[in-house]
């Protein structure tokens, strides 16, 4: 990343390009193409060996195995082993992409994320005219798992960090941690570490007939034992080798380390790739102890649940009745033609070119009550709407040349009532433009909180007309 980078704008690549390898446990020749993609799109594999040319979205809900890295399975289609691209991806501030693939696995090819970093920074990174949208984790997200002793745990942070640390009782890498502060460091800190498995897990997946394209130079094996001549003999067999060696305890062949924690750095980018499949940029400092596939991936659905949950009260504009207001009533008023008892705004709290916070204050002595209902006083929604429109008018009367206009209602979609507003109530109402205004036709998202709680929400549509 550049010192130009925005990290709250949406990032794609800036043309197509290619990479070719074998899967590490099919074994097959695999060719896959990063393509650019619009903005909101997100990472996507495409099969496009397959009839149809299936789409699967890295998503946490569509992992079907973890034994052996993370597939990604909808229908007859799959994807092995994603998780080193979607590091990639997401340590250069990549948000969209299409990735094609002509096989059921991505290329393993050092068993890192350098060479994806590689081709990436080949083409380069392309900011796109949409703002990124962050989920700051404000309370602390755990996971346990009792049988693995894996634990994760997501706590709030200004940035999104992570930490892990890992343990294995085994002398050749004894206990070690890894941290990145800022993904920024990812291209020269995390990237390069390769996979690494014990030996003992190796010569169970040769007895599977599985690690097929594996090679030396793309994994570290950790040798934890001592190896006799024929168990020597039948290794080199598997990679192709002549001959194998290893010094008593440690490396097999002898493999020369990038980092002297190069082991709990690769888990630490196995972490990046598989929360890529949240769905969701977030900001939190990620601990995790013992980390592996199964147990990211049941992190990440975690995360992405208590997302979906809460995600409604991301943007609630907060109210504080301490504060000097940006519109006065008597602002409004020379502003909007309104008047009481139709004028349905009490003040603006927040204005930008493409925002607006208005609040109406509401009491037992509206007009509306005497009817609606006696015994049971609920705000008429078409009240609501309308208390929306003069707020957003306010919105897009800002926006124009000077001059006095009215606002019309054009169109009202996707309206919908959540919870009833009733005397004693503060209304929030909160107006942002979905598109630019041209020729003034304005197209505003509508929302009114109580509090935290989602009241009212629609699209409204209005034209702006120069008052003669």
């Amino acid at each position: 990343m550049d010192e130009n980078f925005n990290p709250d704008k949406q990032h794609t690549l800036v043309s197509a390009v290619h990479i070719s390898g074998t899967g590490l446990h099919t074994g097959i020749n695999v060719d896959m193409t990063l393509k650019p993609a619009s903005a909101g799109f997100g990472f996507q594999f495409q099969r496009v060996d397959l009839p149809g040319l299936p789409i699967i979205k890295a998503d946490c809900d569509l992992v079907t195995d973890t034994s052996r890295g993370t597939t990604l399975e909808l229908g007859e289609a799959k994807v092995s082993t994603v998780e080193h691209i979607l590091a990639a991806l997401v340590g250069l501030g990549v948000d969209n992409c299409l990735i094609e693939v002509n096989g059921p696995e991505i290329p393993i090819i050092d068993g890192s994320s350098e060479p994806f970093v590689a081709i990436i920074e080949e083409v380069g990174v392309l900011e796109q005219d949409a703002d990124k949208e962050w989920y700051n984790i404000d309370t602390n997200i755990s996971y346990y798992d009792e049988v693995k002793r894996v634990e994760i745990t997501a706590l709030p942070s200004a940035t999104y960090k992570i930490t892990t640390l890992i343990d294995f009782n085994s002398p050749v890498l004894g206990t070690q941690h890894a941290s990145l502060k800022s993904m920024k460091d990812f291209k020269t800190e995390i990237a390069p570490c390769r996979t690494f498995c014990f030996l003992h897990e190796l010569q169970a997946l040769l007895d599977n007939n599985l690690i097929k394209g594996g090679d030396i130079n793309n994994a570290i094996v950790v040798v934890d034992k001592t190896l006799t001549t024929e168990e020597m003999n039948r290794l080199a067999k598997a990679f192709g080798k002549e001959k194998m060696e290893v010094k008593s305890e440690g490396y097999l062949n002898n493999l020369e380390l990038r980092f002297p924690n190069e082991p709990a750095r690769h888990k630490l980018l196995d972490i990046v790739g598989d929360l890529a499949l949240i769905g969701y940029a977030v900001k939190g400092h990620i601990i995790a102890n013992r980390p592996g596939h199964s147990s990211n991936v049941a992190f990440a659905k975690k995360i992405k649940q208590h997302i979906k949950k809460n995600k409604h009260t991301k943007n609630i504009p907060v109210y504080d009745p301490g504060q000097p207001p940006v519109y006065t009533l008597q602002q409004i008023e020379n502003t909007l033609p309104h008047r009481y008892p139709f004028l349905l705004v009490d003040k603006i709290i927040e204005l930008t070119d493409k925002k607006i916070v208005g609040i109406k204050n509401v009491t037992f002595n509206e007009f509306f009550f005497q009817g609606h209902f006696p015994g049971n006083p609920v705000m008429p929604g078409v009240l609501q709407v309308e208390a929306l429109a003069q707020t957003g008018g306010i919105l897009c009367i800002n926006a124009m040349p000077e001059g006095q206009y009215d606002t019309y209602f054009i169109k009202i979609e996707n309206c919908k009532f959540k919870q009833k507003v009733v005397p004693g109530d503060t209304m929030i109402l909160k107006m942002e433009l979905i598109e630019p205004i041209r020729r003034g036709i304005c197209v505003m998202r509508g929302t009114v909180y109580v509090g935290t709680k989602l009241c009212t929400e629609g699209d409204l549509t209005a034209q702006l007309v120069k008052r003669n």
